[in-house]
């Protein structure tokens, strides 16, 4: 089943612009990979004979698989915004792994792959020129995803229950948006803060607290796009920061620009 995206999910800004650029489709995992796998993503755009286009994508706490010409990668989490340049006709296949489900297959602490990258050969076994050649042709999206899924069922990882602990971590993070210290967590879940840091540090890459002020930011910048814009310094407060400054700070560089500013494109 293909799944045309809508929603930024933690990722595109700029929606409405970037739906004109490109065309994005999610396919979920089967279900003996979903464990490991929160959805595969493909990209297509043709700009031929117009101007490249410079996308936007805010962080997540999920590594990826991207295949792409001549930059084919596990890459962990990027712990601040980045920029794809995207320029006349292409595509790309990726795999988006869940918070900490590409852990079991690298089998190293992931906070070694924050904003950083591992080849294909260490895990799948395969050369990156060789998966751009199955994966960046004119197929249809379910034969791609169908020889993705047979590479990683040759390296499947035995279920991981910390895992699925992670996972609830992060849905009660984006849910509840009361949560700003990582001791609120720690009590919820019965782990000491220093656990929870532990676990965050080998699984996922970044901390709890990063993920929570990731979320908080990505809330402000939903509540700046609103009719009512909120004063700067109450919706720094609300947020958890105690100086307007450290909340600007941290706010451009998840979404890139000053709350201001983004107010002011928003607007125009």
């Amino acid at each position: 089943m293909i799944q045309r995206s809508h929603q930024p999910s933690l990722g595109i800004l700029n929606t409405q612009k970037a739906g004109e650029k490109f065309q994005l489709l999610r396919v979920p995992p089967s279900e003996d990979l979903s464990h490991f796998i929160k959805h595969y993503w493909i990209i297509h755009w043709d700009l031929t004979g117009q101007e490249p286009h410079q996308q936007d994508v805010v962080p997540n706490p999920c590594a990826n698989l991207v295949v792409q010409s001549r930059r084919t990668a596990f890459y962990g989490v990027s712990s601040t915004r980045h920029s794809h340049h995207l320029e006349g006709k292409g595509q790309v296949f990726g795999v988006k792994f869940r918070p900490g489900g590409f852990h079991p297959f690298a089998n190293i602490a992931m906070d070694r792959l924050t904003d950083s990258s591992i080849g294909t050969m260490e895990i799948l076994q395969v050369e990156p020129h060789m998966l751009e050649e199955q994966l960046l042709t004119a197929e249809e999206p379910e034969h791609k995803v169908q020889r993705m899924e047979e590479l990683f069922r040759r390296v499947r990882p035995d279920n991981d229950e910390s895992i699925e602990r992670i996972n609830a971590i992060v849905d009660e993070i984006h849910r509840n948006r009361d949560i700003l210290r990582v001791e609120q967590l720690s009590d919820g879940f019965r782990m000491s803060p220093r656990s929870l840091q532990r676990l965050f540090k080998s699984y996922v890459g970044v901390s709890p607290k990063w993920v929570i002020r990731l979320y908080r930011l990505q809330n402000a910048a939903e509540m700046l796009e609103g009719p009512d814009h909120q004063d700067m310094l109450k919706l720094a407060m609300d947020m958890g920061y105690y100086d307007q400054s450290h909340f600007i700070r941290d706010f451009k560089a998840v979404i890139g620009k000053t709350p201001e500013v983004y107010v002011k494109e928003r607007s125009s």
